[in-house]
């Protein structure tokens, strides 16, 4: 079974679902980092970021259990960002991007961070995985 990202959605489209499981990188869909949530098995969606040349995008950190989005509803799933130009500096661009999700359980906080020369976005997707019809 080969998967690939289909429709890209705003990670609040997780609210009120409960997702069974996550997991940090499965097949390598995607070069470089990648969260896998699922909701039912034919439900799941990837955090990821297609990698372009003058680009570097990654998880730098997880703040919380995300133990504690299984099993219960997720009451909050929010994007946060924030970005600096580097313009007239030697620092490249440079964006953070928060994804904050919560339930009754707990909170957890998955910061994104990611360089380029500018040119190409530094935040990650959000996508539903699909199974290729060709399997």
């Amino acid at each position: 079974m080969i998967l690939r990202a289909r429709e890209k959605f705003g990670i609040d489209i997780l609210v009120n679902k409960t997702l069974q499981d996550i997991c940090r990188s499965v097949d390598t869909i995607v070069e470089g980092d990648e969260l896998v949530f699922t909701v039912t098995p034919k439900e799941r969606y990837i955090m990821y970021h297609d990698q372009d040349c003058c680009e570097k995008v990654y998880i730098e950190d997880i703040v919380g259990d995300l133990e504690d989005l299984i099993g219960t509803p997720i009451l909050v799933a929010r994007e946060d960002c924030s970005s600096h130009d580097g313009e007239g500096e030697e620092l490249p661009e440079h964006t953070w991007t928060y994804y904050n999700l919560a339930t009754i359980k707990g909170t957890v906080t998955i910061r994104w961070y990611g360089t380029s020369n500018g040119y190409y976005s530094e935040r990650a997707d959000f996508a539903i995985l699909q199974e290729n019809e060709d399997d």
